[in-house]
């Protein structure tokens, strides 16, 4: 399944993990605000529930932005929106399957810096994995 479009630049970064949890209960976990919560960047300021789509807005040090969440194929998929934040692009699909030892989790991120920096797009994927990787912390803390 493809990420994202082709974006110039765009890093790729995935992390997973298995919870000692059901794919039910981990489910339930994964409602929007939480997951922006447990990334740790940014805080939720309003959340927007629409027919199909979610949209949270985080803020965090001098900035306000838009994040769109939304089912597609069984993942939760959720999209920066608009040209605020700190990328250009950034897009990033959870999947949820069944385990052995209870539910594997695997995070998916494309991002590609706003700013024009040397080497942004890597330092934009490194501080995405990290948030990514806080955010699989938090519900193994809490469900596993």
């Amino acid at each position: 399944m493809p990420i994202a479009p082709n974006v110039v630049g765009m890093r790729e970064v995935r992390v997973s993990r298995v919870i000692d949890a059901s794919p039910v209960v981990v489910s339930r976990w994964l409602e929007p605000p939480t997951i922006v919560e447990a990334e740790g960047s940014f805080t939720v300021e309003t959340i927007d529930e629409h027919a199909d789509t979610t949209i949270v807005v985080a803020s965090g040090p001098g900035m306000q932005l838009p994040l769109r969440f939304e089912e597609r194929d069984d993942s939760v998929y959720y999209t920066q929106e608009g040209e605020q934040g700190p990328f250009s692009h950034m897009e990033t699909w959870i999947d949820v399957e069944d385990a052995t030892d209870g539910t594997r989790v695997t995070f998916r991120s494309s991002v590609s810096l706003a700013a024009p920096l040397p080497f942004g797009d890597r330092i934009a994927a490194w501080k995405r994995k990290g948030e990514l990787t806080r955010a699989l912390e938090t519900l193994e803390a809490e469900l596993g």
